[in-house]
């Protein structure tokens, strides 16, 4: 039971001087450091990036296994319903340039055709 408190504390006391920490060294009048506006530009996308690489590497290494082993596996292992959602994020935001609709109906896409196609 302390151990549970303690990391309880630990990751609240974590949580809160991440919120803060930026307010206590950024105070004041002063202008943001041009490294720190560089990373509020790029980390973004960064992190859409590495979200995609994560979400696809067990397709891409299935789809490779796929080709070395002559076609063993499902089509659910090919990466089927995660290359669908990938084109129906695309699709739909090229189509409506909104990300939460995209990343809602592209999901919806993904969870409908591992639930009840594969």
């Amino acid at each position: 039971m302390k151990t549970e408190i303690a990391v309880v504390a630990a990751m609240t006391a974590a949580t809160v001087l991440s919120r803060f920490l930026p307010f206590w060294v950024f105070k004041g009048g002063r202008s943001t450091p041009p490294f720190v506006e560089f990373l509020g530009k790029t980390l973004p996308y960064a992190t859409i990036g590495l979200l995609v690489v994560y979400c696809l590497k067990s397709p891409i290494s299935s789809v490779k296994t796929l080709l070395w082993e002559g076609g063993k596996g499902s089509p659910a292992a090919w990466g089927i319903p995660e290359i669908a959602a990938v084109a129906a994020v695309v699709l739909l935001h090229r189509w409506r340039k909104n990300a939460l609709l995209s990343i809602g109906l592209g999901t919806a896409v993904y969870m409908v055709l591992i639930q009840l196609v594969f």
